[in-house]
């Protein structure tokens, strides 16, 4: 194990500087602190993580809006249709397209890469 190696190589440069006296202390320091840097240099440094690309609907709202308001459409036709006539339908429909709209629009503008264009 490394650490143990680590301790090894301390305890000899203790040694060694209590046998050969204060005079060579930095030089012993040197050394040691060399054979860190060699020892640090041979452990292989991990590639840095790749950004996790998120999916294109992160968010399944959007699928929920849209089928909810094909779902809805349909009542909502036919109530226009039988009460008021074409107009209703088209005012209807208008709503329901511009609610997914106004979704899809705030949900590229909360995206950080929009903001940066």
């Amino acid at each position: 194990m490394a650490t143990d190696e680590v301790r090894k190589d301390l305890r000899a440069a203790v040694a060694a500087r209590q046998e050969l006296g204060p005079e060579y202390e930095a030089e012993l320091i040197d050394s040691f602190l060399e054979k860190l840097d060699a020892r640090a240099a041979q452990v292989p440094v991990a590639a840095p993580a790749k950004p996790v690309k998120e999916s294109r609907e992160s968010d399944p709202g959007g699928l929920a809006l849209a089928i909810v308001s094909v779902v809805m459409g349909i009542p909502i036709t036919a109530i226009a249709a039988t009460q008021e006539g074409t107009i209703a339908v088209i005012v209807c429909w208008g709503g329901l397209v511009g609610i997914n709209l106004a979704r899809s629009i705030s949900r590229i503008a909360g995206r950080p890469d929009y903001r940066r264009r």
